[in-house]
């Protein structure tokens, strides 16, 4: 395929980048020029947060199989996706996040017809606006060739370890672990986690164009097991041949002072029967393995 990625030199969208360029597709990635881009992509110089630079840099790069917005954010970008994007692709994917559910009605495991969203000002709550962009074009006709994705936590090679407060992409993780210092975990790190690794993530979505049901459709992303939070950590601590320590975060005290982060404060666990049922590639790197995979490449 002839694929267009926004973004490209960042953790999803390079996994996603390099995914795409193993499987044997032209890949072309819009970013705004400031890291190297890996050999054998094509690039495209644009700040797509700067009011007609994307429109500008893409006019004249013709039409695309397969275009993936890994950067949006907020309402605005969706409308880009909606207007500029859109008319040049004959399929079009959206990353978003499990961050636009609710915690507070989330149910057990949760699934994608779960319509609670929260509404705030939170990263969450802009993907969810994000999301209703897609969906109000659809129904009023319009754009409908579109596939939406929600991640957990995604980890792998190219990004910092952690998925729980006090230390969820802590960039100290390994040292603090190596010199035996307790990790503040909220609830002792008895939250379930359902992470996917980022190349698992990748396959998910390049999948989806070869599903023609995916489209107008959403999809949780994770990965194929579940596990307490502090197992995700004693995983790392086995391979760095150190004890885990942990200290309790309790959970109400955080949540009082950190109300931003109640994302992080729940179960994260997900159906992902859709995901089977409809087609799509199924997540499948084992946790140990993954993780393993992940801390080694921090540590080289």
């Amino acid at each position: 395929m002839k694929i267009l990625l926004i973004g490209g030199t960042g953790f999803v969208s390079g996994t996603l980048a390099k995914v795409a360029l193993e499987a044997g597709h032209d890949v072309t990635v819009v970013t705004r020029g400031i890291k190297p881009i890996p050999a054998g992509l094509k690039q495209i110089t644009a700040d797509r947060f700067t009011p007609g630079s994307l429109e500008a840099a893409i006019a004249n790069a013709g039409c695309f199989d397969f275009i993936v917005d890994c950067f949006g954010f907020k309402r605005p970008d969706a409308m880009q996706d909606v207007f500029a994007l859109a008319p040049r692709c004959a399929r079009f994917a959206f990353i978003s996040t499990d961050f636009v559910y609710d915690p507070a009605f989330r149910q057990f495991p949760q699934p994608e017809t779960n319509m609670h969203f929260l509404t705030d000002d939170s990263y969450g709550a802009n993907k969810r606006r994000c999301e209703e962009v897609f969906l109000n074009a659809a129904q009023n006709g319009g754009f409908s060739h579109w596939t939406i994705f929600r991640p957990c936590h995604i980890y792998g090679p190219n990004s910092k370890l952690g998925c729980l407060p006090n230390h969820g992409r802590d960039p100290e993780l390994i040292a603090r672990i190596l010199r035996g210092e307790p990790l503040e975990l909220a609830a002792a790190g008895t939250l379930l986690q359902q992470p996917i690794y980022a190349e698992d993530l990748a396959k998910v979505i390049l999948s989806c164009v070869d599903v023609p049901k995916s489209c107008c459709q959403f999809y949780n992303c994770a990965g194929p097991e579940i596990a307490e939070s502090a197992t995700y950590y004693k995983i790392i601590a086995d391979y760095l041949n150190r004890p885990l320590k942990i200290k309790e975060l309790p959970i109400q005290e955080y949540k009082a002072q950190h109300p931003e982060n109640i994302s992080f404060l729940c179960h994260r666990v997900y159906d992902l029967a859709k995901l089977k049922a409809d087609g799509l590639y199924m997540p499948q790197m084992p946790l140990a393995e993954g993780l393993r995979i992940h801390t080694a490449s921090l540590l080289h």
